[in-house]
């Protein structure tokens, strides 16, 4: 990065503006060298060009490849004026404007409005550079407010024009832009967890990640405790497991990843995950990554993303099966409540090849414990996260170790105990070394509302009062109400800008849906149907920004999106005579009362995991339902929304 003042800029030669930046950036890009100074050269000489002679400019700041770390990318160029800051892209030798590059540039004005102190408050103005476009000025220019304008976009020949009508029409701010100071403001980005992925994949640490978050210190201090275990056991000779808890969207999956992609790497580290989304979307994010967009290299990428994120069930059928040493030391369970209790493995296996006659968690430690000299175990506990029948929780863990006193287990103290959900808590009697640093305290995924996620645990719990005085101490909380199905598809687009992705989300269990209108469904199974609905995006009508299918549970579990829709279904709501959530299933043509406690507990967590996917917002449209279908009871879907409302919701308006 290179930040300077506009007249050191131009007094400086374009030759040693361009040694400066390939000295200090280059190691940084994984792009053609010759193809990136030439860019750069180019760069450089437009926008001298485009500031020669012109005054009121001289004492503004110009910044060159600023980081981007939450999108892996850096800006090219940042003119931060007193009234406020301009993000230029350049696409040299360009001579069309395209939708994604407009995108691209909207999506760096909308990571400083949203993570960088020096610029919040201020207008963002983006603006696209096709160097050999025509001069494109625009017909109707934007409000330019204290927030992202629209993008406006140029060529070359009219960029210098293009500046001095922006700076006479931004208004005068009450506060000025601190010009000097910009660069050295708190940037504090928050990855969703593919681009944290792609980064650590790329060999950059979790401290490249989250130093510059606010909850840096919290990830990093679990981050650093997971690292001791693992140097702990390969000094002493031990096996060890490591549990870490967490609220929903702290960072587990995050530190999980760092293990398998970091300094780790070297000891054989795998991250194994039951979750078949989680592991087509990362490895085929990897690998289109490791790609660079070269289709012949995409194949040999996909199979070297094999190795380092695996299904559970593949590596646990294979060791058990051959009795094989497992060529990783170190191994990162995702989601480790949600491992097969006994009873649930051997009925679920006994028409497979491979018949498990122990819990998921006995074979793993089993399969592990086989390297004669030391192991380590990492396991990302999502609390009120089992979604499915047979899933044992913490209790079938602290049951197999309590048959195998040689691993050594380290855990949080909220882990442990006979308080609460059993099967979220290890036996109180299993020797536990307690450790408070392997508890995730921190929303990250929540950006708008760290309180997000406690607001959701007492909406599902019943509490109205509860959840509307946490709303009303801390809010507004992160979610809005729809009734109408073309509203909530509006507002996702509206809300959604630059590469921001939206999708809908419904509850497996939601099949009235369709009476709706909503039907499709992600088929979760098909890892190129899932890796296309995450990853690619509109014109293409199988991503998630197409609006068209809905993602089930099975689907988002462990993944993100930053506007989520969520389509509230019959499976799930209040009657106006009672004070309680209703779980049902359909059965045929009417619903059933579920009467099981874990079912129940399922059901509810379901509607926790959908609730807590959205990076900003969370867009739940309650359907009205229909007097003449049973199914659809208008009093019942009624009741959920004046629930919601009484939990510290605004109230949606009446559709149509």
């Amino acid at each position: 990065m290179l930040d300077l003042t506009v007249s050191g800029f131009l007094a400086d030669s374009p030759d040693r503006l361009l040694d400066q930046l390939a000295g200090q950036a280059m190691r940084s890009f994984r792009t053609n060298e010759a193809q990136q100074l030439r860019a750069w050269d180019a760069t450089i000489r437009v926008l001298r060009t485009a500031l020669m002679g012109w005054d009121a400019a001289t004492s503004w700041r110009i910044v060159l490849e600023f980081s981007m770390r939450r999108l892996g990318r850096r800006v090219d160029a940042i003119l931060v004026t007193p009234r406020a800051v301009l993000v230029l892209e350049f696409k040299v030798g360009q001579s069309t404007v395209l939708a994604g590059d407009l995108r691209q540039v909207e999506d760096y004005a909308l990571d400083l409005h949203d993570f960088h102190a020096g610029s919040r408050g201020h207008v963002i103005l983006p603006i696209l550079v096709a160097t050999g476009a025509l001069d494109l000025r625009p017909t109707t220019w934007p409000l330019l407010l204290n927030a992202v304008a629209p993008v406006l976009s140029t060529g070359a020949a009219g960029l210098s024009r293009l500046l001095r009508d922006v700076w006479v029409r931004l208004p005068e701010p009450s506060r000025p832009l601190d010009l000097a100071g910009w660069t050295r403001a708190a940037y504090r980005p928050v990855p969703g967890i593919v681009d944290a992925a792609r980064n650590l994949y790329a060999q950059h640490g979790v401290e490249d990640i989250a130093d510059t978050q606010a909850d840096a210190k919290n990830l990093a201090v679990t981050t650093n405790a997971i690292r001791a275990a693992i140097d702990d056991a390969r000094r002493e000779r031990r096996h060890i497991i490591v549990f870490v808890t967490g609220i929903p969207g702290a960072g587990k999956t995050l530190c999980g990843l760092n293990v398998v992609f970091g300094a780790e790497r070297e000891q054989g580290a795998t991250f194994l995950t039951g979750n078949p989304t989680l592991v087509h979307v990362l490895r085929e994010a990897l690998a289109r990554d490791a790609a660079c967009g070269d289709r012949n290299r995409l194949r040999a990428a996909r199979q070297r993303t094999k190795t380092s994120i695996q299904a559970l069930p593949a590596f646990r059928d294979h060791h058990v099966r051959s009795a094989e040493i497992p060529a990783e030391r170190v191994v990162v369970i995702d989601e480790a409540q949600r491992a097969w209790s006994r009873a649930h493995a051997v009925r679920k296996s006994a028409d497979r090849e491979v018949r498990l006659t122990d819990s998921e968690p006995a074979h793993l430690l089993d399969i592990m414990r086989a390297h004669p000299d030391w192991a380590v175990m990492i396991c990302l506990i999502g609390q009120g996260q089992e979604i499915h029948d047979g899933e044992g929780g913490l209790a079938e863990w602290g049951d197999a170790l309590m048959a195998r006193p040689d691993w050594q287990v380290r855990s949080p103290s909220d882990a442990v105990g006979s308080l609460g959900d059993p099967r979220q808590r290890l036996p109180p009697d299993l020797p536990v070394q307690r450790h408070a640093s392997l508890f995730l305290d921190v929303a990250m995924r929540s950006l708008r509302n760290p309180h997000a996620a406690a607001w959701v645990d007492l909406v599902l719990a019943g509490n109205a009062e509860g959840a509307r005085e946490l709303a009303g101490r801390h809010g507004p909380m992160p979610f809005r109400l729809t009734r109408s199905l073309a509203d909530l598809r509006t507002g996702l687009r509206g809300a959604a800008l630059g590469r921001r992705r939206c999708g809908l989300m419904a509850s497996s269990g939601g099949q009235r849906l369709r009476a709706d209108g909503l039907g499709a469904e992600l088929p979760h199974m098909d890892a190129g149907a899932v890796a296309r609905w995450f990853l690619d995006r509109w014109p293409d009508i199988r991503a998630s920004d197409a609006l068209e299918v809905a993602a089930t549970e099975f689907s988002v579990q462990g993944l993100e999106l930053d506007y989520a829709g969520l389509c509230w279904a019959g499976d799930l709501v209040r009657l106006p005579a009672q004070a309680a959530w209703l779980v049902r299933n359909l059965r045929g043509s009417s619903w059933q009362t579920l009467r099981s406690d874990q079912a129940i507990a399922n059901r509810l967590n379901t509607y926790r995991v959908l609730l807590t996917r959205a990076r900003y917002e969370t867009q739940i449209w309650v359907p009205s339902g229909d007097a003449a279908d049973l199914t659809r009871r208008p009093d019942e879907l009624d009741a959920v929304v004046e629930f919601l409302v009484a939990c510290g919701l605004k109230a949606p308006e009446t559709p149509g």
